[in-house]
């Protein structure tokens, strides 16, 4: 694998805000008032690439103003012999972001993109050009893999602090070189206010850059934008997502912590009380600024399969839009569950056709690890394990049946990967200390947060026969960035032997515990 240099929970926070001036941003930097500038389009929010493929990958931009995507593409930094791909016109319908779509490029090669933003009325006038790379997937098996995956940004009132770096795990991150970033979903926290301060146990201060939008739980179509542009004033980020494409998945707090379609919010901050209203709005804003290749669609679907070459297969989940309503869980049929019957036909069929040596099930929740939803003050279960330790009930029952499929299907190299807990751990699914017992061994490996507050392990739920192998999580809740437990994960597959190697991650990079897999076997 060639290398190239980069450079150098659940709950929303409502106590310990201190009030604060400074760090906080105008909404000016979130408009683009059409004809109201001077000079020539500028894109100061970055460039990402996402979905890439062997032969394919989406390129991103946002504009100050209504102007024209272009996208050149060469094999070199020169720009020598560069091709021309022309994007979508940037306007307000789409907050001035626009994704184009790369087509026949070479396989297992580094790509340099530049995107230029061409005024609408003048084609001539174009603006300094924001320059990216990435990586195509590989069409030869021998050259390798490595990716890395963690989720939950800017949680629990913890966002971009200019003490810290702000999200300096993106650097962390970056200097594997990866071939792409897993995002497991929680981009934002749209329930979550930012302050400028927060006074820490120790006495000490926590100071977050602010903005307009970010000063209440997001309910407009502009706030939810304002949301997904305050994670890119961090240069970090911008920096990374320029060096190192996406796969990105979403789950709650895109829209509101613990959402379910139909749900009526009794959360006393919100006007919009209909949860339908906030996630179509939250979607759309999701949509514009991510390169995400299925969001087009007319179905306009999360939910969709990633090929990365003979060696790899990303299946990406989607557990929140085609959900039941969370509730205790211990119904005994329930033909919904967590994924709804069309994804997880979807998934079955996807699981089958794949010939890729490892299949990495993506998912935005975990599967053993038991996740309450308390927010109405009821028990209900908002992930798939409710505790009880017996054979599959409620969301369980289609985990089975997924799960059995895999087993008598033969379908080799299935591997969960997962973040949503605020922890990090890794846990093997055993079906001789399990209730329900057809199917394979299985590992599911959890990361994150990427920068948000930190919580206890989850409790267990032995209906599949978990064992945690590794944990680590802090005893208290909430715990801010500035105490640790921050994690992200890596996942590397030779290319020579097939094995596949996970590793768990501190903040810094420091590997906390690491599993080799062997390839070809149905059961790990």
């Amino acid at each position: 694998m060639s290398h190239r240099p980069f450079p150098g929970r659940r709950s929303v926070l409502r106590g310990s805000l201190a009030a604060s001036a400074a760090l906080t941003l105008p909404t000016a930097l979130g408009s683009a008032p059409a004809f109201a500038l001077s000079g020539r389009p500028k894109a100061g929010w970055g460039v990402q690439a996402g979905d890439v493929t062997c032969d394919s990958g989406l390129v991103w931009v946002r504009s100050d103003r209504p102007a024209r995507m272009i996208v050149e593409t060469s094999a070199t930094a020169s720009f020598r012999n560069s091709r021309r791909w022309r994007g979508p016109l940037l306007g307000a319908g789409t907050d001035f972001t626009g994704t184009t779509r790369l087509r026949g490029l070479p396989s297992g090669e580094q790509i340099h993109y530049r995107v230029l933003l061409a005024d609408p009325d003048d084609p001539r006038r174009t603006g300094e050009p924001v320059t990216g790379t990435f990586r195509t997937a590989s069409a030869r098996r021998r050259d390798g893999i490595r990716f890395v995956w963690s989720g939950d940004l800017a949680g629990q009132g913890w966002g971009i602090n200019p003490d810290f770096g702000g999200y300096t795990i993106y650097n962390a991150m970056g200097k594997l070189d990866p071939d792409f970033f897993l995002c497991s979903g929680d981009n934002i926290y749209a329930d979550g206010p930012i302050t400028s301060s927060v006074v820490l146990p120790d006495g000490s201060t926590w100071r977050n850059i602010t903005t307009e939008e970010k000063s209440k739980v997001a309910e407009t179509l502009a706030e939810f934008r304002g949301n997904f542009r305050y994670n890119l004033l961090d240069d970090n980020l911008k920096r990374f997502n320029a060096q190192v494409p996406s796969i990105i998945q979403w789950d709650d707090h895109e829209v509101t912590n613990n959402w379910y379609p139909g749900e009526i919010l009794g959360d006393t901050r919100y006007t919009e009380k209909n949860v339908d209203v906030l996630a179509a709005r939250a979607r759309q804003a999701f949509s514009e600024y991510f390169p995400i290749s299925t969001l087009r669609r007319p179905d306009g679907r999360v939910y969709r399969t990633v090929h990365h070459g003979p060696l790899l297969d990303v299946f990406v989940l989607d557990m929140r839009t085609y959900r039941n309503a969370n509730s205790p869980d211990n119904q005994t049929t329930d033909a919904q569950g967590i994924l709804g019957a069309e994804q997880l036909r979807w998934l079955k069929g996807e699981l089958a056709r794949s010939r890729a040596v490892w299949k990495v099930i993506a998912s935005d929740m975990p599967l053993g690890l038991v996740v309450p939803d308390t927010g109405d003050g009821m028990p209900n279960i908002e992930a798939v394990a409710q505790g009880d330790p017996g054979n599959p009930l409620g969301r369980e029952l289609q985990i089975a049946e997924l799960l059995r499929f895999i087993k008598h299907r033969r379908i080799t190299g299935t591997v969960w990967l997962t973040a949503d807990v605020h922890h990090t751990s890794a846990q093997h699914y055993q079906p001789s200390r399990a209730a329900f017992a057809d199917f394979e061994p299985f590992w599911e490996f959890v990361t994150g947060p990427l920068n948000a507050g930190a919580f206890p392990a989850s409790a267990l739920d032995d209906t599949f026969g978990p064992e945690r192998v590794f944990v680590k999580a802090p005893t208290a809740a909430n715990v801010s960035p500035a105490g640790g437990y921050q994690f992200f994960g890596d996942v590397e597959i030779d290319g020579h032997s097939g094995e596949l190697t996970v590793r768990l991650r501190e903040q810094d990079g420091t590997v906390l515990f690491t599993k080799v897999l062997q390839p070809g076997r149905v059961g790990q």
